[in-house]
C-alpha cells in the first residue's frame, strides 16, 4: 500500500469514527432531553390541589407525610411542602402521620421515632414506627379525612407499603375517608423478584407481592382495596389523585432523597437487589457516603475483592453493620444497573466470604421465599433460583393488571 493510499485510508476511517462518535452524542443528547422532558412535565397528586382541595375544606384533616411530601410552586425551581401549603390554604391540618425515618426523614433505618409536636407549625406528629405501627381510634377521634402523601420507591421490604396499609386499615374502622396522592415509583414498571410467602410476612411485607411489583403508590393502595387484602370488614371510602404526564417505564429521579441512605437514582435502582445483603453479615454502604451503591465485608476474601472502604457513624446510619471496619467489596456507584433483581453480587459475596453469612430469620423476612437461602447454599445458580420464581410472578401479573391507572 502506497504512502498515499494509507493516509488516505486513515483519514476515511477517522472520519467514520468521528461521525459514528458525533451520532451517539447526538443520541445520548435527545435521550438525556426526553428524560429532562418527562421530569420537567410531570405533575403529582400533591400539585393538584383543584381536584381535591374542595374535599378538604371546613374538616380536621390528618396526613400521613414525611419530607418528601412536596408540591412545586410557580416557578417549577423550588418546592414547599405540602402541610404548609395547605394551611396557606385555611385548611385545618389537625394530625400529621409519620412513618419509619420521620416526618423529617432523618432517623435511621429500624430506629424508633417519637411522637411530638412540628416546631414550626405547632402540630401534633404521631409517630406510626414507634409504640405503634397503626393509628389508634383515639388517634382519630377529631379527624373528617385522612391525606396520604409520601414519596414511595416500588420495593416490597421499604416500609411505607405497609404503613400505607395500616392507614387504609384505620380509615375503614373508624369510618373515615381517604385520599392517596399519587406520585411516581422511581424503579418503573418492573416486576421481578421473589413473592412474599405467607409464613414470613411482616412489617417488610405484608401482602404476597413480588420484591419489585411495578406500581405506584396510588396504584397500590387500589390494588389493597379492590382485591380484599385489607385486614378489616369494614369498607374504605378511597380516593386516587392520579398524576399527569407520567410515564411508567421511565425511571424518575427524585427531588426529595425518599430516606436517608436512598441518596440518589443510582441507590434507588441497587436497592432491590443489594437490600437483600440486609439479611446477612454484609454491610450494604451504609455508613459510607454511598450507601446502596457498594457492598463489603472484612471477612470478603481480598484477592477477589480490591475495592475497600471504611464504615463509619453517619446521619441516618448511626450503627450501620462492621462499623468501625475496614471492608472489601466492590463499588457500584457508576455500574449500568440491570433490568431485573440481580443476584449476582449476593451469590460472589457468599461464595467468597469467610464464616456466617447470612442472618437466617432477617434474610427470609426480607427475602420473602424461605428456601433461598438454602438454594444459595445448595450452588444454585441465579438463573435455576429465578425460575423458582416464574408461576408466582405470572399470577401476580394478572392481578396487576387490574389495577394499573397509568398506560
Amino acid at each position: 500500500m502506497s504512502y498515499k493510499t494509507l493516509k488516505s485510508h486513515i483519514h476515511s476511517r477517522s472520519h467514520r469514527i468521528k461521525s459514528t462518535l458525533l451520532v451517539l452524542i447526538i443520541i445520548a443528547g435527545c435521550l438525556t432531553t426526553k428524560a429532562q422532558s418527562l421530569e420537567e412535565n410531570l405533575i403529582v397528586g400533591a400539585e393538584r390541589i383543584g381536584d381535591y382541595i374542595e374535599q378538604l375544606e371546613n374538616k380536621n384533616i390528618a396526613i400521613v407525610a414525611n419530607a418528601t411530601s412536596v408540591v412545586r410552586r410557580c416557578n417549577r425551581n423550588s418546592y414547599t411542602h405540602l402541610v404548609d401549603t395547605l394551611l396557606s390554604r385555611k385548611i385545618e391540618v389537625s394530625k400529621i402521620f409519620s412513618p419509619e425515618h420521620g416526618f423529617r426523614t432523618i432517623a435511621d433505618a429500624g430506629e424508633k421515632v417519637s411522637s411530638s409536636i412540628d416546631p414550626k407549625t405547632g402540630i401534633e406528629i404521631v409517630s406510626l414506627y414507634g409504640k405503634q405501627r397503626k393509628p389508634t381510634k383515639e388517634d382519630l377521634n377529631d379527624v373528617d379525612l385522612i391525606l396520604f402523601d409520601i414519596q414511595d420507591v416500588g420495593v416490597r421490604f421499604y416500609t411505607y407499603i405497609a404503613t400505607l396499609q395500616y392507614i387504609m386499615e384505620a380509615a375503614a374502622d373508624n369510618h373515615i375517608p381517604l385520599i392517596v396522592l399519587d406520585r411516581p415509583n422511581p424503579n418503573g414498571d418492573l416486576v421481578d423478584g421473589p413473592v412474599m410467602e405467607k409464613e414470613n410476612t411482616s412489617f417488610l411485607g405484608l401482602q404476597p407481592i413480588p420484591l419489585v411489583y411495578g406500581l405506584t403508590i396510588g396504584e397500590y393502595a387500589r390494588l389493597l382495596n379492590e382485591e380484599n387484602w385489607l385486614e378489616t370488614e369494614k369498607s374504605l371510602e378511597l380516593k386516587v389523585i392520579q398524576m399527569a404526564n407520567y410515564d411508567r417505564t421511565h425511571r424518575y429521579h427524585l427531588p426529595i432523597r425518599p430516606s436517608p441512605n436512598l441518596p440518589n437514582a443510582q441507590s434507588i435502582a441497587l436497592y432491590p437487589s443489594l437490600g437483600l445483603f440486609e439479611g446477612t453479615h454484609i454491610n450494604a454502604g451504609r455508613g459510607t457516603p454511598q450507601p446502596f451503591q457498594r457492598y463489603g465485608s472484612k471477612d470478603l476474601d481480598q484477592t477477589v475483592f480490591s475495592f475497600n472502604y471504611e464504615v463509619t457513624s453517619t446521619l441516618g446510619a448511626k450503627y450501620p453493620k462492621q462499623l468501625g471496619e475496614l471492608c472489601y467489596g466492590e463499588d457500584l456507584s457508576l455500574v449500568e444497573v440491570p433490568k431485573k433483581v440481580s443476584l449476582h453480587w449476593l451469590l460472589k459475596a457468599y461464595h467468597h466470604h469467610k464464616g456466617a453469612f447470612f442472618k437466617s430469620e432477617s434474610f427470609k423476612l426480607h427475602s420473602g421465599q424461605s428456601a433461598l437461602e438454602e438454594m444459595i447454599q445448595s450452588g444454585f445458580t441465579e438463573n435455576q433460583i429465578r425460575a423458582t420464581w416464574e408461576k408466582d410472578l405470572e399470577a401476580f401479573k394478572v392481578i396487576r393488571s387490574r389495577h394499573i391507572m397509568y398506560p
